[in-house]
């Protein structure tokens, strides 16, 4: 067969062309939190004026990775710039890379850590469901136990965990969410009331704060230490609406006053909790809805002013980065990043 030269070295061109520019013939897809936003992002909701000055209209809500069954529990590192979280169900904890906004694993075999917080002196807190443990990750790496056991009966399964300045004692939270079923922990009863700790930082003992709550849940102090919040999931397993509880702090942590409820939530419930340096909470919102699942906003008073919403129901948060002004939000299979003009109030 006779080919034309002529048609030979046009098809040669186009085939060179082809090779040349092979991203020409097949589009690639978007990472995820790369698809553009118009500003202001629908996730804000100014509820209160209040609100409006922490409300930055050209930052987007951008999905940073997406890969677990139930994140949760983050904390931030600031000497190594980078935040854990927990992917529960999954039994690891996860690191994500502020500089390369990378998602790795940190641990395998986690004992299915729920909550986690960094003392003064660097070194990782985690809470286990499946030991019912509250651990500390030293310099060598091993985890020390710092709490498993109280009045000689098993911890129902500790979930979050906060770190007075003024002693290093830890105050956590022990609802027992990690003893209802084996996707989340082990299945057992519970032995003790569903409780509020203190461990105290020089001898170790472990003393009962209060039982006055259905299921503590997520925790965080106010800017000055002197009141505590928790969050009472209560919804979950009781007839009750899920509240915030504050209580006045006394003798850097070793004792709690002063009860008093500083805010309820119709639907859904509250889980992991932040305070910024004005004295407003910070609330990670679930199982409340399109429109209500993300982050809601309380000012000091206890009045709603404003809300973060996420495509997903948000268990927990933390202020991360060098001004910590950037919300990380642990929000079911993702977690999220959004920068606001408020500062959190303490460094974990």
């Amino acid at each position: 067969m006779d080919i034309d030269r002529r048609a030979l070295l046009a098809g040669g061109a186009v085939l060179g062309a082809a090779l040349a520019f092979p991203k020409i013939a097949k589009a690639q897809p978007e990472p995820p939190g790369t698809q553009p936003s118009r500003y202001p992002d629908d996730a804000w909701e100014v509820l209160d004026p209040r609100f409006s000055k922490y409300m930055i209209g050209n930052t987007p809500l951008q999905r940073q990775w997406s890969g677990a069954f139930w994140a949760e529990g983050p904390a931030w590192n600031g000497v190594g710039r980078y935040a854990v979280f927990s992917d529960i169900p999954n039994n690891r904890q996860m690191r994500w890379d502020e500089v390369t906004g990378t998602v790795t694993p940190l641990r395998h075999a986690s004992n299915y850590s729920n909550g986690n917080t960094f003392d003064f002196e660097g070194r990782q807190i985690s809470c286990e469901h499946s030991t019912a443990r509250v651990v500390r990750y030293g310099r060598q790496g091993p985890a020390e136990v710092l709490a498993e056991t109280f009045e000689g009966k098993q911890l129902n399964a500790p979930n979050d965990a906060v770190v007075h300045p003024d002693d290093g004692g830890i105050i956590f939270t022990d609802p027992g969410y990690g003893s209802h079923w084996y996707y989340e922990g082990n299945v057992r009863e519970l032995e003790l009331p569903t409780s509020i700790y203190h461990i105290d930082a020089s001898g170790g003992a472990v003393t009962r704060l209060t039982d006055e709550i259905f299921k503590p849940n997520g925790l965080c102090f106010s800017p000055d230490y002197r009141t505590l919040y928790v969050a009472d999931s209560a919804a979950t397993h009781h007839p009750e609406p899920s509240r915030i509880i504050a209580w006045t702090v006394e003798d850097n942590g070793r004792r709690l006053t002063g009860r008093r409820e500083f805010a309820t939530l119709e639907n859904g419930f509250h889980d992991g909790l932040r305070a910024d340096v004005d004295g407003n909470v910070w609330a990670a919102t679930g199982f409340a809805g399109e429109g209500q699942d993300g982050v809601h906003v309380y000012a000091p008073d206890g009045t709603k002013i404003g809300q973060i919403k996420t495509p997903e129901g948000c268990a927990n948060l933390a202020f991360v980065g060098e001004h910590r002004n950037r919300l990380l939000l642990t929000a079911s299979q993702s977690i999220y990043t959004i920068y606001t003009a408020a500062q959190g109030a303490h460094i974990a």
